[in-house]
């Protein structure tokens, strides 16, 4: 999937996830867009391989892509990070819930993730999509209509 697939995924999940949670949907919102595009630290081309190219090189070059910064045990230490030192509980749960859509999506495509690293099984779903193919554009434009949809409710817009 592309950054921005990966971006409104984030968004989609953190305002669904609003929903069952008392914590400030803005930011949720904010730290799920951020936490999207955590996971592609691994590659070089992404946007945040690209800000920070030395710690992507170095990540690239001990794991390689979609491996270490796309499994369950990445999400664990993430979470074990944020919950000791950000000091905004509602942050670091809108981060993690954006790492776990990329992670969600990612295995919707052909080369799947290696979820359960350091195993090398590779995880996708049944039906995947090309990145940046015509499917892909579809999953961006459900997942806008759905950050609409679960926007109106995080912020109690009444219509």
């Amino acid at each position: 999937m592309t950054g921005k697939t990966h971006i409104i995924g984030g968004i989609a999940a953190s305002l669904a996830f609003a929903q069952i949670t008392n914590y400030e949907p803005v930011l949720l919102l904010g730290a799920g867009a951020v936490g999207a595009v955590i996971p592609d630290i691994c590659h070089g081309g992404s946007k945040i391989g690209r800000t920070f190219p030395v710690v992507s090189k170095i990540i690239n070059t001990l794991f390689g892509h979609r491996t270490f910064t796309h499994s369950l045990i990445f999400l664990l230490m993430a979470a074990l990070l944020f919950y000791a030192f950000l000091p905004n509980e509602a942050i670091a749960a809108g981060l993690l819930v954006g790492m776990a859509s990329h992670l969600v999506l990612d295995m919707a495509t052909k080369n799947g993730i290696k979820l359960l690293f350091p195993l090398k099984v590779t995880v996708r779903f049944p039906i995947t999509a090309k990145t940046g193919g015509t499917a892909e554009y579809v999953v961006f434009a459900m997942l806008s209509l759905l950050s609409v949809y679960f926007g109106l409710s995080a912020f109690d817009f009444n219509f």
